[in-house]
């Protein structure tokens, strides 16, 4: 009983002396980053926001719907939902095909379907990334289809019980 007593206390102890050790040593310190001047470091916090807008990833949504009307003159068009509408403004980075084929703002009409993904600019506006206008092309369709079947496939194989031998 001396023995199980003495080896629960070293346990304790232990574990009290290096947890504080574990977690100083994964907090960063400011004496690991590399001292510079003050205006150094002045031009460097000017700049960091800067870079991190550019640098950030930032991940497109996907949108399907049909256009209710186009804004040659803004550079925008309207996709009415059952809540309520949603305006994408179309920049020069912005993608447009039609049929697979490049297409321009022109093409756009009301009563057209659309799909594509857009990204939130900083004031809020959806800026259309791609836009392909018209139904699915057999290419897109042909690119979904196996991976469908792919997972059903699957799931049909691990439900169904193996076949084994007797013994």
């Amino acid at each position: 009983m001396n023995t199980k007593n003495k080896i629960i206390t070293a346990c304790t102890a232990a574990l009290v002396y290096c947890a504080p050790v574990g977690a100083f040593a994964a907090s960063p310190t400011p004496a690991a980053t590399p001292k510079s001047s003050p205006k150094a470091k002045t031009t460097a916090a000017a700049k960091a926001p800067a870079a991190e807008t550019t640098t950030a990833k930032v991940r497109a949504i996907p949108f399907h719907g049909t256009i209710a009307s186009v804004e040659q003159t803004t550079k925008s068009f309207t996709i009415a939902g059952k809540e309520k509408s949603r305006i994408f403004k179309v920049t020069e980075a912005t993608v447009i095909t039609k049929g697979g084929a490049p297409a321009t703002m022109a093409d756009l009409v009301a009563n057209e379907e659309v799909r594509g993904n857009y990204v939130k600019a900083a004031d809020g506006s959806m800026e259309a990334r791609t836009v392909k206008v018209g139904p699915m092309t057999d290419a897109e369709k042909a690119e979904k289809k196996p991976s469908k079947k792919k997972t059903t496939e699957d799931t049909s194989a691990s439900a169904a019980p193996s076949a084994s031998p007797k013994p």
